[in-house]
């Protein structure tokens, strides 16, 4: 399965100094560790990937504060490069879920048809998706140097009350997962939930609601290897 890289917009300014040193189609082509050298602390698409055109109103905690922006210069080729390496060890593991390299980080998307599945208005973790949650659970114990969020969806079947409650059982089922069964450190981890306020797809239609009932699992850059490749590209 084929990596899914989002486009994405640079600010004004930003264009006028990348202009200098290469062309926009250079840059709408690059990879994303080249990303990395080029846009620099853009950010924001991390957000669009899992909240697509809504913010909402859930969660514990402001989302950008944890994402953090984009590394630039040769900082941002190395964590460019070791997060192209992470995704790809994840789409190798884990073939049905949807996988999308974005800014310095990576988005994991799990709904009923990509491997975490829950049953209707439950939220507690299955066989089938304890498979799929120990071989993720297995790549982030390989690549440590990584902080992690996870943010659970529901569809808009339900009243606004309910489907915020389920979407924050839900995702702390699945970071309970990893800390509690799998032994993953908890400070790396961040939950949200946005109930029914951020859907992907159209709640009018079955397909729709599908897309919706998810779990995003985004994977980001901590400290360490921000200052570690600092410190590389020095």
């Amino acid at each position: 399965m084929k990596t899914y890289i989002k486009k994405i917009s640079i600010l004004a300014m930003s264009i006028v100094l990348v202009a200098g040193m290469t062309s926009c189609e250079a840059t709408r082509n690059a990879n994303n560790k080249q990303k990395g050298a080029v846009i620099g602390a853009t950010g924001g698409a991390v957000l669009g990937a899992i909240l697509g055109n809504n913010i909402g109103k859930g969660g514990n905690g402001e989302l950008g504060a944890v994402i953090g922006g984009v590394v630039g210069g040769g900082a941002g080729v190395l964590i460019g490069n070791r997060m192209d390496k992470q995704a790809q060890k994840i789409e190798t593991e884990i073939p049905g879920a949807k996988v999308e390299r974005v800014d310095d980080g990576i988005v994991v998307t799990f709904d009923e048809n990509s491997g975490v599945y829950f049953e209707t208005a439950k939220y507690n973790i299955n066989s089938a998706s304890q498979s799929t949650l120990d071989k993720l659970a297995g790549v982030l114990i390989e690549y440590p140097d990584t902080n992690v969020l996870v943010v659970g969806h529901t569809d808009s079947v339900g009243s606004d009350v309910n489907n915020m409650t389920l979407s924050k059982n839900r995702a702390m089922s699945v970071t309970n997962y990893f800390t509690g069964t799998k032994g993953l450190s908890s400070s790396r981890f961040t939950t949200n939930w946005y109930g029914e306020q951020s859907p992907m797809g159209d709640n009018a239609t079955a397909e729709g609601r599908a897309m919706n009932r998810r779990v995003n699992i985004v994977i980001v850059p901590n400290e360490k290897m921000k200052q570690d490749a600092q410190n590389q590209a020095n």
